[in-house]
């Protein structure tokens, strides 16, 4: 039946695939050092250190990974990334004394590194398999492989949480390498060589040659990005744990399904953003759901800090804000693909994606930092004024 399809559909399939397996075990991992590290005692600041290198390199990834992927070809850089979180599992599967933070910290750095070479390549190959006449068709598709991505980081949210409960963390970490060193066997021997390889072998130079548009919605990017992360990779699942008293399971499912929630609303934003019109979004679009997204923010930053109903409030009103969040995202993740350049897109997906990374890193340190000095509330109103700067950002887009 696969081989009936286009071969340019089949691609797509097997760089979704190797995406999904990917994103279940990079969302079941950080959920699985979040909660075993905090069980260990480690205070939210020392937890949000761990992933500074995974953010890091995660910026230093896609600015090279770009350039890289335009020389050698997507399918070396998305295999290159599918075999170091092998190597970044398998570094976790060691005796329990031997995970001290600086081992841990390495570890994460090869899983950044992999998780930003995988992302950058899976979103570059999609500008390469669809017509440029087809910005509609492209929208579909971003949005699809960001919407299922999305879920299942939710979904591997949730598989950490089971197996650290039911495995332990070692097991658990042994699992996914094992899984994920089979989808690497199988993408060696089926991706196309060729995808996404530039004609013309871009210099190195060409990092930051960007045009307007890709510099300010790299921008826009970075400030969206880390107003999610200020209160969701630290400070709130050790709110809930600490405060509200929730279960490790607790903490997974609930954070698995505002995931898996914000990775469907992310495959059907195209309906939410023009398509029943017969529209594809512009710069416009991107102004006006980012200011939305920060009344909403606003709204659940004033009801915490006045302790109004605090934990319906959290539960409630992130799903708001995921829903309306993941709507902003597509948006950003089809401007980005449709603004890139025909011939070696994965130098200006790069260049993007490397400042949603820094929007993470500066999240991340924010999430660790704000919550152990100032409480939850003060993460989410830092997350508001982000989301302001957003949406101020977004005002400069090309709007067609």
């Amino acid at each position: 039946m696969l081989s009936s399809l286009p071969k340019s559909v089949r691609q797509y399939l097997l760089v979704t695939f190797n995406y999904w397996n990917f994103t279940v075990t990079d969302g079941a991992l950080r959920m699985l050092v979040v909660l075993y590290f905090y069980d260990l005692g480690y205070g939210a600041l020392a937890i949000a250190s761990l992933f500074l290198f995974y953010e890091f390199f995660g910026v230093v990834t896609n600015l090279l990974g770009g350039w890289l992927g335009a020389r050698v070809g997507l399918n070396r850089t998305m295999n290159i990334g599918l075999l170091l979180q092998v190597v970044a599992l398998l570094m976790l599967t060691v005796p329990p004394d031997w995970l001290v933070m600086a081992w841990v910290m390495l570890a994460q750095a090869l899983s950044g590194i992999a998780k930003d070479l995988n992302k950058m390549s899976a979103k570059s190959a999609i500008k390469t398999l669809v017509p440029s006449d087809q910005q509609g068709k492209l929208y579909q598709w971003v949005a699809l492989l960001t919407g299922s991505k999305n879920a299942l980081k939710g979904a591997g949210f949730f598989v950490g949480g089971l197996l650290l409960h039911y495995l332990g963390f070692q097991l658990a970490v042994l699992a996914m390498a094992v899984v994920l060193l089979l989808v690497f066997i199988g993408s060696v021997l089926s991706l196309d060589a060729s995808l996404g390889k530039a004609k013309s072998k871009p210099k190195f130079n060409e990092l930051f040659a960007k045009s307007r548009g890709i510099n300010i919605l790299s921008l826009a990017r970075m400030c969206l990005f880390g107003a999610r992360d200020i209160w969701f990779v630290v400070a709130l699942p050790i709110y809930l744990a600490s405060v509200f008293d929730w279960s490790h399971g607790q903490v997974g499912g609930f954070l698995a399904l505002w995931i898996i929630g914000y990775g469907v609303v992310q495959g059907f934003a195209p309906y939410f953003t023009g398509k029943r019109r017969g529209v594809v979004p512009s710069g416009s679009a991107a102004v006006l759901w980012a200011g939305l997204l920060t009344l909403v923010t606003a709204a659940i930053a004033l009801s915490v800090q006045m302790e109004w109903q605090s934990e319906y409030v959290i539960v409630l009103g992130l799903l708001v804000f995921g829903a309306v969040f993941a709507i902003n995202s597509s948006l950003h993740s089809y401007l980005i693909v449709s603004y890139a350049k025909e011939d070696g897109a994965s130098l200006d997906v790069g260049f993007y994606y490397m400042a949603n990374a820094m929007g993470r890193l500066i999240g991340t340190i924010l999430s660790g930092w704000l919550f152990q000095t100032m409480g939850f509330a003060a993460c989410l109103w830092a997350s508001a004024i982000f989301l302001l700067v957003t949406t101020l950002v977004s005002l400069a887009l090309p709007k067609h």
